[in-house]
């Protein structure tokens, strides 16, 4: 039975798999009678759906550090880059995905977006079976991943529709920090997964100390690092069929009510994405050095980002027809200054929170890793420390502090406020960037930095907790701020700029480290927190501001 006639055979087209041409979930007699169940039904296929994205989107910060500690033939600047091209691919696939759902339906959009993760999983699983892979077969599996980092934006859009204003940031916070349980679930399960040949292949010996949340794993132990991909596979399948068994399209007038086929909304989704790979591939061909398949020039990152979003947003606008004149609509947006505020502190706490979660390990490993000693009046940063910390036994912890406490903080705004609740984690965030930067500086002038970790260690957790309230909050100030028609393309573009932050903070940091000045990437972030708190004051929190202590 089709979709369509499913929807006329059940009233209220609200069966699993139907399209719903009906939908008020602010009428609370709707909401208890058929809204509610509903939309919890679409929100729990949503969270391992976005889970998932969040893994594939950012494994590279785990598969980088064993590949050092396997011996992969590749400096660390250059696996580096991997990480930088998923994290600016990423964020540039959310901005046409932050306007699919109104283009191809909900449950077509997740479908399809979660599916496609299957090729840079499978991809990245047989280039690491061979250390000898080149290195531009994995920068294409890296920025094949950025689909994960796209999902994002269509799933945030998604839920927002499904659920009254009233429970917004408990909706959003739940999809999205459970949703970023991808990262913890990922800093978890891959290095569980290398020590034990799961799907065969050949394994590869450690050539240095590795680790996982349950210890060290020594020098010699024999590790199959492609399991890295291929894991991802197992879930992938079972999610594409709950995905089509249970998710609804809604093609109600406010959110898609022009829903062709599958097969057209699959044009539109791939056709999109396309553009967004192919803007993502110029900016990094611009800013890359030849050595590592860049043109050279090496333009400033703070020039490549900008231009991307502006290439992207206007070449998206540039597709002819039906999907042209929904965008148009969709684009006035742009015209509303609260969505370029609402970027902005978006941007400081998602931003954060992708950026640390993507750069915190190997920050760990080449920090705290190795010792920094004097030769010859020259401060070396190369000689391997053996009383350092293992990156995967600790880097998991800030990830999943801040997926856990996120659903807290959108249920904290729902109740104090969202603008007051952001103000007070900005200033945490200030605090905890300068402390970070302090025991950064130390640890990286001494043959002994591990005396430094733990302090380190504990307030970049409390940063990480921090990013989640404050993401949570967010939530809940642009769900009130908009109308139901804006608010879910905002959620997807705030989202889009602010996931900008998984290719600019491991950037600044790589960037700083090589000039063994690691603290001044956080005191610029701390200064960028400053701002932050003056918007929001300004917007949301003073007086006379434009929406009141929303």
């Amino acid at each position: 039975m089709s979709d369509t006639q499913m929807q006329q055979s059940r009233p209220g087209g609200t069966s699993p798999s139907a399209n719903i041409n009906v939908w008020d979930p602010e009428d609370n007699q709707f909401w208890e009678q058929t809204g509610q169940h509903v939309a919890k039904r679409n929100l729990w296929i949503s969270i391992p759906s976005l889970l998932c994205g969040f893994a594939v989107w950012l494994y590279w910060s785990v598969v980088t550090v064993q590949m050092l500690n396997l011996g992969f033939p590749f400096a660390q600047s250059e696996l580096f880059t991997l990480s930088a091209i998923a994290g600016l691919c990423g964020a540039t696939l959310r901005i046409p995905s932050s306007f699919f759902i109104r283009l191809a339906g909900g449950k077509y959009t997740i479908f399809i977006t979660t599916l496609s993760l299957i090729i840079p999983a499978a991809g990245t699983g047989i280039l690491l079976q061979d250390p000898n892979s080149p290195l531009w077969a994995f920068q294409l599996m890296a920025l094949l991943s950025g689909f994960g980092g796209g999902n994002f934006a269509s799933s945030m859009s998604n839920i927002n529709f499904f659920y009254p204003k009233r429970m917004q940031g408990y909706a959003l916070g739940m999809n999205a920090g459970l949703g970023n349980f991808g990262v913890t679930t990922m800093q978890l399960l891959v290095p569980l997964v290398m020590t034990f040949g799961l799907f065969g292949g050949e394994s590869m010996t450690l050539q240095a100390t590795s680790g996982t949340f349950i210890g060290k794993i020594p020098v010699g132990t024999e590790t199959y690092i492609h399991n890295a991909g291929f894991v991802w596979i197992v879930f992938l399948i079972p999610l594409g069929i709950a995905i089509w068994k249970g998710m609804n399209n809604i093609t109600a007038d406010h959110v898609t009510p022009e829903l062709g086929s599958f097969g057209s909304s699959f044009g539109i989704v791939v056709g999109m994405l396309l553009i967004g790979l192919a803007t993502a591939t110029f900016g990094l061909w611009l800013l890359l050095p030849a050595a590592v398949n860049g043109a050279g020039i090496e333009l400033s990152k703070w020039i490549v980002v900008p231009l991307v979003i502006a290439l992207t947003v206007f070449a998206l606008r540039l597709i002819p027809g039906q999907v042209q004149t929904n965008l148009i609509r969709q684009y006035k947006i742009f015209d509303d200054k609260h969505t370029w505020a609402m970027t902005v502190i978006y941007t400081m706490t998602f931003g954060s929170f992708i950026g640390f979660s993507a750069a915190f390990p190997l920050a760990i490993k080449v920090i705290f890793g190795f010792q920094h000693v004097m030769v010859d009046g020259v401060m070396t940063h190369d000689q391997a420390n053996p009383s350092g910390p293992s990156a995967l036994m600790f880097a998991w912890m800030g990830p999943f502090i801040g997926a856990l406490i996120r659903p807290y903080g959108g249920s904290l705004a729902d109740k104090f406020g969202g603008a007051k609740i952001t103000q007070i984690i900005s200033i945490i965030m200030i605090a905890c960037a300068l402390g970070v930067a302090y025991f950064m500086q130390a640890a990286f002038q001494s043959a002994t930095p591990e005396q430094y970790f733990y302090p380190f260690l504990l307030l970049f957790l409390i940063l990480f907790a921090a990013t989640g309230i404050g993401n949570g909050s967010t939530f809940r100030t642009i769900a009130i701020v908009f109308n139901k028609e804006q608010a879910g393309p905002v959620l997807g573009w705030t989202s889009a700029v602010a996931a900008y932050g998984a290719f600019i903070i491991p950037k600044v940091l790589g960037e700083e480290i090589n000039a063994t000045t690691p603290e001044n990437a956080l005191i610029g972030f701390a200064i960028f927190y400053a701002l932050c708190v003056g918007i929001n004051w300004w917007f949301y929190l003073r007086k006379d501001a434009y929406v009141r202590n929303p």
